[in-house]
């Protein structure tokens, strides 16, 4: 994330000084803190579901003494509520809990969900600079759910990842957000971008 720039190497502009970043899907950080180092004067929002992920996140945010981080442990989705996620509860931390695949992880969790919407609300956002989204399958019901919010999403960076569902795709995906006014980047068939 650092040292290739994952995220940014696929934008359509610049992301400015004083930026609003909502980081979906944070792991443990390190998106999040790259984003406050690098844009000046930032505010960034990580949404990091998993308790251990979540846990070696706010050990993160202390270690980089940014105030400028706050940490939330709840999945972005669809609806307020909850929702199950497959993972491997044996990983320090797991890049791979998923709405998919659930015979795949060899156990799940129950997390709290809260929705694009209400993230917008909460925090007093009205123009988010860069939406990052890695959140492993549930970027399609976040943003086919959300589109009364992209007025005020400038930039989106994702991983794609492909679902069961003829509309969880890359293509899919793609097509969608140009048909909400976006341009858009892709590459590798799973890492997306887009700009309005």
């Amino acid at each position: 994330i650092f040292m290739d720039e994952d995220y940014m190497t696929g934008l359509g502009r610049p992301v400015p000084d004083g930026a609003a970043v909502i980081d979906v899907g944070a792991n443990a950080g390190y998106f999040s803190m790259f984003a406050a180092s690098r844009f000046k004067g930032s505010r960034v929002i990580a949404f990091e579901p998993i308790p251990v992920n979540f846990e070696q996140l706010q050990k993160n945010i202390a270690f980089s003494n940014s105030t400028r981080i706050t940490g939330i442990q709840k999945a972005v989705y669809r609806e307020t509520g909850e929702i199950s996620l497959s993972y491997d509860p044996t990983d320090s931390f797991t890049t791979s809990a998923t709405i998919f695949d659930k015979d795949q992880e060899p156990d799940s969790i129950q997390v709290a969900t809260t929705t694009l919407m209400d993230v917008f609300e909460g925090f007093e956002i009205d123009r988010c600079d860069l939406l990052k989204l890695d959140c492993e399958g549930a970027e399609y019901d976040i943003l086919y759910n959300s589109p009364d919010c992209f007025h005020r999403i400038q930039q989106i960076a994702m991983e794609v990842h492909e679902g069961p569902e003829p509309d969880q795709n890359l293509e899919a995906i793609d097509g969608f957000l140009k048909e909400n006014g976006y341009s858009t980047r892709s590459l590798y068939n799973r890492m997306l971008w887009a700009w309005r």
